[in-house]
Order: structure tokens, then sequence, then C-alpha cells
């Protein structure tokens, strides 16, 4: 087992995770050094990130296919730290927000060609034997990354959180260039017409468009959360500087539901497993919604945590299947397919996730609804989706 390559898919696809949670804790403080008046629209500092990443998807899947792996992800880094300088020097809310766009945009490169270096060195178990490795060093990267964006803050100040990202980019950026060959040695030559029919088969697939949408209303909820969750904690909770330690603790439940859904989708199957975790989803999510509305006073950080737990382990088993249920279709245009599933979904989940976010009014309410409501449209969508052969 190649232990060094494992490491460095890790490395790389975990930029997305640590450069939007190492974020959470320094939300406060950005927002009141950029003069805000609205507390909420701190959010958008995450939001944006994430709106970045899923439109540079749709540039680097074809990029990587037609340039190759290795280049796609040099040049995403490149962009993500030009994305930090700007962050890291801006004076305005506005100018901060362009360089988050442009650290998405970036990290879409190594997260679209680090799983596409996988698919090309290795095939059926042995690839899911790799990407289970991948993704136990991943699963500790949410866990981890606000208490060091919170450590970094606390000692050097929010800006030095973009030092941070850059250092971590630049040792990807060496140790890809120096150490990591090219993986995808035979390419296609660049056809607009290639791309043209690629592209129109991927959207004309009902499967394919329709489990995008589902996944894309499953991370919309994930984007609620992680766009209210330090002020949540901070503001009704009054955790302080333990608002890491929780947010791993709800984490990590994605995590087990990862290690818990290799065990379970050879029995049960994607189909079932998605609609039964979806049913959880929202059964959890309607009875917390329910008590809140009858007795507010009954709201407190354990039943938060409990609710949390329990709706993230049903949503961490939604997203693995889903992609795999929106890919089924694809055979060769899955390089293509993966890039506009993973945009559309992720676009779609930031216009949705925005809003509700918006909504947070000082009661975790709000966001326990809208994952009653999302969850709700995910099964409906499932149930007019037809699955194709």
């Amino acid at each position: 087992m190649n232990v060094r390559f494992i490491v460095l898919v890790a490395l790389l696809t975990s930029l997305l995770a640590f450069g939007t949670d190492a974020m959470l804790p320094a939300l406060p403080e950005i927002g009141a050094a950029l003069g805000l008046a609205d507390g909420n629209r701190v959010q958008l500092i995450v939001s944006s990130f994430m709106l970045g990443t899923g439109l540079g998807q749709l540039f680097f899947g074809p990029f990587s296919d037609y340039l190759g792996r290795k280049s796609a992800i040099l040049l995403g880094l490149g962009i993500f730290v030009a994305g930090c300088v700007v962050s890291l020097m801006a004076q305005s809310f506005e100018v901060m927000l362009a360089g988050r766009v442009l650290q998405g945009l970036g990290v879409a490169g190594p997260r679209t060609a680090s799983i596409a270096m996988v698919r090309d060195l290795y095939k059926g178990r042995d690839m899911a034997r790799i990407m289970s490795f991948v993704m136990a060093v991943f699963i500790l990267v949410p866990a981890l990354a606000p208490l060091i964006g919170q450590v970094v803050m606390l000692t050097w100040g929010w800006r030095s959180i973009f030092i941070a990202f850059i250092l971590f980019a630049m040792m990807a950026f060496l140790w890809m260039s120096l150490g990591q060959p090219e993986t995808h040695t035979e390419r296609r030559r660049f056809s607009v017409a290639d791309l043209w029919q690629a592209t129109m088969a991927v959207f004309t697939s009902r499967q394919t468009m329709g489990f995008a949408i589902v996944a894309g209303l499953n991370f919309a909820a994930f984007v609620v959360y992680l766009s209210s969750a330090e002020q949540i904690f901070r503001e009704i909770f009054h955790v302080g500087k333990l608002f890491p330690l929780y947010f791993a603790i709800m984490a990590l439940a994605i995590g087990a539901a990862s290690i818990t859904n290799a065990k379970l989708v050879g029995r049960l199957g994607m189909h079932m497993l998605i609609t039964r975790a979806l049913s959880a989803l929202v059964g959890f999510s309607l009875i917390y919604a329910v008590i809140l509305a009858i007795f507010p006073a009954a709201e407190s950080l354990w039943l938060f945590v409990s609710w949390g737990v329990l709706s993230f382990f049903s949503v961490g088993l939604v997203f693995g299947n889903v992609n795999a249920v929106a890919m089924e279709p694809m055979g060769e245009n899955a390089g293509i397919a993966a890039a506009i599933i993973g945009a559309v979904s992720t676009v779609l989940a930031v216009a949705i996730g925005v809003p509700l976010g918006l909504l947070y009014n000082g009661s975790t309410l709000p966001l326990v609804a809208g994952f009653a409501v999302l969850g709700v449209g995910c099964l409906i969508m499932i149930r007019i989706t037809p699955r194709e052969a």
C-alpha cells in the first residue's frame, strides 16, 4: 500500500474542510474588524468559499481530463494562495468575500483532480480500499480545524489564519511538484464538440440530475449549520472557547456514518440507505422542532448536541451514496459528470443554505426546521426521479 500517496490525497482533499472550518472561531472578530452591523452577514465568509468551490469544479473537471491531474492541482493551489492574500489584506467585507470566492475556486482544483488521481491508479475494491484510508484521515480535519483556527487566532490574530492556509497550500504544492508524477498519461485531445456532447449527456440524465439535486438539498442543510454554528454555540449556549470541542463531537458523527455506510451498503443498497437516513433525519428534526415550538425553554446544549449527532450521522449516510447513485448512468463521461454534479449540488446548497442561515434569530428553531424541510424535499425528489438502466 502506498502510504505516501494516501497521505497526499488526504492532504489535498482536506483543504476544502480546513478552509471552511478553521474560519469559524474567527467570524465574530472578522465581522467586528470589517465593520459589519448585521452579525448574520458574517456567515457569507463561509458560503462564499463554498460557492467558489462549486463553480470551480466546472472548470477543473474538464481541465484535469484534458491537461492532466498535476497541472489542475498546482493551478488550483496557486489560485487558492492568491485568494488568501486578497483576504489577508482585506480592509472591507466585500474584498474579504472576493478573496474567499477566489480561495474556493482554487480549492476546486485539488478537490476534483486528487480523487481523479486515485481513479487513474486504482480500480474496484483497491480504489474503495484506498478511499477508505483517505477518508479516515480526512475525517479528522473537520474535527480539528476549528481548534487549529482558534489557537492561531488567539496567538497571532485572525488574519494569521490566512497565513496558515498559505503555508498549508505551499506544503502541498511542493509535495505535488517534487514528489508526485502525473497519473493521467493517456489524455484526450480537447474537442468542443466532445465536451458539449458529454455535458449534454449529464444534463439529460434524469437520474443523474435528480440525485444531484438531492445531494444539493442534503448539503444545503450542512451549509446552514456551518454558517450559523459559531453564533449558535456562542450566543445561545455560551460555550466560549469550548466551541471547537462541541463542533468536533458533531463532525465526528459524519465520520462514524462513513464507516457504518461501508458495512451496510453491500447489504441494504445505496437507495434504501439514502431513504432510511433521510427519513430518520426528518423524524429527529420534526421532534426537536415541535419541542422547541411548544416549549422554548427546553432548549439546551445537550439536547442540541444530541439532535446534531443523530442528524449528522443521517446526513453522513446520504453524502457518499447519493453521489454514487447520481454517477451510475455516466460511464465514460464520469470525469465531467463528477464536476457537474459537484458544481450543481454545491451551488444549489449555497443558494438555499445562505437565506436559511440568515434566518438565525437567537434560537436553533430555524436551523432545525430547515433540516426537516430540506429532508422532506430530498425524499420527494427521490420519489419523482426515475432510475435508469
